[in-house]
C-alpha cells in the first residue's frame, strides 16, 4: 500500500465512522476551550472537566480571571498536574489578553503562542476547534498513532509530525482529522497493549502488519 493508498483508507474509514468527531473537553466559548486546553497538558480531558465548571463559575472572563490571585485559583487548580504553573499561566493568559488582544481571544497561531501556557499544540487546539483553520495539533496520541498506521515517516518531533501530516490530509480536512487521530489513540491504538485486534484501520496499518510478520 502506498502512502497515498494508505492515507485514503483511514480518512475514508473516519469520515463515514466518525464524521461529528470533536474534541472531549466540555466548554461554551474561545475563553474556556482555551483555560481547558492550557489546564489539560499531561492530564486527562475527564480530570480538567471535572475542574473547569467551578473555575468558569468564578472567572466567567477573561476580566475576571485577571483580577484572580494566585491563592484565590490556585484551589480550584490542585487536583490537575503542575497546579502552580499552570495558575500563573492562567492569571498571566488574561493579563495578556486583556491589555494586548482587547479582551479577545486571538484566532491566529502566532498570536496565541505569545500568551502564558500556550504552546504551538495549544494554539493548534484552538485555531482548529474553534474557527476550523487547517492546523494540526499533534499530542502524544496523535504522534504516536500517526507514526504506527505510517502515516508519518521517522517523525523526531512533534512539528515534524505536524508537517508531514498536514501535507498529506486535504486541507478541508485537517482540523477534524486532528480529533480522529486523539480519540484512536486514546480508545483503540493506546500507548500500551493497543486494541489491534478490534481496530479497523489494520488493514493499512504498518504497525499491524509487522506483528503479523513477527507471529
Amino acid at each position: 500500500m502506498t502512502k497515498k493508498e494508505r492515507y485514503a483508507f483511514v480518512l475514508n474509514y473516519f469520515e463515514a465512522h466518525a464524521p461529528n468527531a470533536e474534541t472531549e473537553l466540555i466548554y461554551d466559548n474561545p475563553y474556556q476551550l482555551l483555560v481547558a486546553v492550557i489546564l489539560s497538558a499531561q492530564c486527562t480531558d475527564k480530570r480538567v472537566n471535572m475542574t473547569t465548571p467551578a473555575i468558569f463559575d468564578k472567572y466567567p472572563d477573561v476580566e475576571a480571571l485577571r483580577h484572580a490571585t494566585f491563592d484565590e485559583l490556585f484551589p480550584l487548580i490542585r487536583s490537575i498536574s503542575y497546579p502552580n504553573n499552570k495558575t500563573k499561566h492562567l492569571i498571566g493568559m488574561a493579563n495578556m489578553v486583556v491589555d494586548d488582544f482587547n479582551g479577545e481571544i486571538p484566532d491566529t497561531v502566532a498570536e496565541l503562542v505569545k500568551l502564558p501556557g500556550v504552546g504551538r499544540k495549544t494554539a493548534n487546539v484552538i485555531t482548529s476547534v474553534v474557527h476550523q483553520q487547517p492546523n494540526m495539533a499533534v499530542d502524544t496520541h496523535v504522534f504516536r498513532v500517526s507514526a504506527r498506521i505510517g502515516l508519518t515517516t521517522n517523525a523526531k518531533t512533534p512539528l515534524q509530525a505536524e508537517q508531514q501530516l498536514i501535507k498529506n490530509i486535504p486541507k478541508e480536512k485537517i482540523h477534524i482529522a486532528h480529533h480522529w487521530l486523539i480519540l484512536h489513540g486514546r480508545y483503540i491504538c493506546i500507548a500500551r497493549n493497543p486494541k489491534c485486534g478490534e481496530c479497523p484501520l489494520r488493514p493499512a496499518c504498518k504497525y499491524y502488519q509487522q506483528l503479523i510478520k513477527a507471529s
